[in-house]
């Protein structure tokens, strides 16, 4: 069962300035020193940027050097990448490309006016997020073709909420053509091989819940399920009764892993304003948006709209929980859920 870590180059770095550094001579770990550092190397993306993310880059790159390597291939790379991304304030991103996330959330954003986009806008989006659709085995967590990254530079690494969102994206682009359809067929397999045995879905792969990034999530099981439905009728016959299936795990997971109070936990999008850092608004307010119309989830819907609901400030925003600072963010998600809701919202949070 593969398992990856989403910091794995910067365990290995921090690996071996512990082993530099340690003044021990362990025979073992010295005859694995170039072998890591030959899978960091192969790790590294062609432009520098582990994941293309400033923090996991530069930590690789500082580390590299506290161990006498500054000239190492990865570290000349690293530095290259932290030089070319930052900004003309001297400041740096914390990921420096969203592209493929933001342009899934800005179709999804007009699926209730679909004349807005023309025909060729369309089919330029499609055409786009087609290509942006891993085709062959990940390099880097070895996870099957199908899968989509939230950017279309080279550090990007396929996963459940990329996947979701690119698959509901290319679902709401009007009717989808042969190509389309085989890279729907191929994002639903994909997913489905995420899928870990409690029913939910992680964000990379699979695993057995010890690690942060193998462990299911509420957020993206509702995603995927959303997904999974949304292409269903279009799925051949064997692959359409397996997401049927998939789906049922999912449903009993999401029940299963609902707060008391209605609230769904996520692992992404945190909130540093919020009792222990987390965003129940957020990780709520994906689950109802992902769950429309499902019967066996009627009374834990209930539940959490009601949560959210409840969560508004008095200045009529939501915030990562009640009394955090309103944003848009999770102004506009709650509202979305709400306004999306199968069974009655209170009227007031709505106005």
């Amino acid at each position: 069962l593969p398992v990856v870590s989403y910091a794995l180059p910067a365990l290995i770095a921090i690996g071996q300035v512990i082993h530099q550094r340690s003044g021990r001579f362990n025979p073992l770990r010295s005859l694995t020193r170039h072998r890591t550092l030959s899978v960091l190397t192969t790790l590294q993306p062609t432009n520098g940027g582990f994941l293309e993310a400033t923090p996991l880059t530069s930590f690789v790159t500082m580390s590299l050097a506290g161990m006498g390597l500054p000239d190492h291939r990865v570290a000349r790379r690293g530095a290259r990448f932290l030089r070319h991304s930052v900004r003309a304030d001297g400041s740096w991103p914390i990921d420096t490309n969203l592209a493929t996330w933001g342009t899934t959330l800005a179709i999804k954003a007009l699926r209730h006016n679909p004349d807005d986009l023309t025909p060729a806008q369309r089919d330029a989006l499609r055409a786009w997020l087609l290509g942006q659709q891993y085709r062959a085995v990940h390099p880097y967590t070895g996870a099957a073709p199908g899968g989509w990254a939230w950017t279309d530079l080279p550090g990007g690494v396929p996963d459940a909420d990329d996947t979701a969102g690119a698959l509901l994206a290319l679902r709401h682009l009007a009717r989808p053509d042969q190509a389309t359809l085989e890279a729907g067929a191929l994002g639903a397999e994909w997913l489905l091989g995420l899928q870990n045995r409690d029913g939910g879905i992680p964000t990379f792969c699979r695993g057995w819940g010890t690690l942060p990034f193998d462990r299911s999530t509420p957020e993206l099981t509702a995603h995927a399920r959303r997904a999974w439905n949304a292409w269903l009728p279009d799925l051949p016959p064997n692959l359409a009764a397996r997401v049927q299936v998939a789906s049922l795990k999912a449903e009993r997971f999401l029940t299963g892993n609902q707060r008391t109070d209605g609230a769904w936990l996520p692992l992404w999008f945190g909130n540093e304003a919020a009792p222990d850092q987390v965003n129940p608004v957020y990780g709520t307010a994906q689950v109802l948006l992902g769950t429309e119309a499902v019967p066996s989830l009627r009374a834990a819907r209930d539940r959490g709209l009601s949560f959210l609901a409840g969560q508004q400030n008095p200045d009529g925003g939501w915030g990562g929980a009640q009394g955090a600072p309103s944003t848009m963010e999770e102004t506009a998600l709650s509202l979305e859920a709400l306004a999306d809701a199968d069974v009655p919202a209170p009227q007031e949070a709505l106005e």
